[in-house]
């Protein structure tokens, strides 16, 4: 099993990466959370999990072992696969995962593409006595985990979006000018429960595309 992939980061996609380790380009599965902190020719450190099926090989990354772990996890749930996983990980940090199954937030849940309110009852049931609680989870304030550092509510939303665009190629300024545009997509996003990343970001794509 790859647990971890660290090298220079050679390209940046909207869902995921290419890590270059000893010569070679892993390509690397994200949420947009964790593409928000790559720069491609910079170094980084991914922890990862590798998906194996008859027809393919697929590694995913994540900012921290902890996200990693919660990924896993989440496979073990009836009718979770790698993909609804990854969603779940790409609308909720793991805190707020955590946080939603242990006390049974469907709505939460059900925020996710690809979760109903059946698939919500089912996760809540199945997974509300194994996910846990990490240090990192036990307070908003506390230190970031370690490696890239988890995608959590407090970080600015702006920042990670901006910093995805501008991985993905675009400029400063035109990064700037969609996440202004999106600002009230935003503050929408946070009155019904919190900002979606993932959301907004394939939302500047469509914004910048059409420029």
């Amino acid at each position: 099993m790859i647990a971890s992939v660290n090298g220079r980061v050679a390209a940046v996609s909207p869902d995921g990466a290419v890590v270059e380790v000893g010569g070679v380009g892993l390509s690397v599965q994200c949420t947009p959370g964790t593409i928000a902190r790559l720069a491609v020719g910079e170094q980084a450190r991914l922890s990862t999990s590798l998906v194996v099926r008859e027809d393919s090989l697929t590694l995913y990354g994540f900012a921290d072992d902890d996200e990693r772990q919660l990924f896993e996890l989440l496979q073990t749930a009836n009718g979770v696969g790698p993909r609804l996983a990854q969603a779940v990980l790409a609308i909720h940090p793991p805190r707020e995962v955590r946080r939603a199954v242990s006390m049974g937030d469907l709505k939460a849940l059900m925020q996710v593409p690809g979760i109903g309110k059946k698939g919500a009852e089912r996760l809540v049931l199945e997974l509300r006595d194994r996910l846990g609680t990490t240090a990192s989870d036990t307070s908003l304030d506390g230190p970031p985990a370690q490696g890239l550092g988890a995608v959590t509510p407090v970080a600015p939303w702006r920042d990670q979006l901006g910093a995805a665009l501008v991985g993905l190629g675009w400029t400063s300024r035109e990064a700037d000018t969609a996440v202004t545009a999106l600002e009230p997509v935003a503050e929408e996003q946070q009155l019904a429960g919190g900002v979606q990343v993932a959301v907004l970001l394939r939302q500047a794509l469509q914004i910048l595309g059409r420029s």
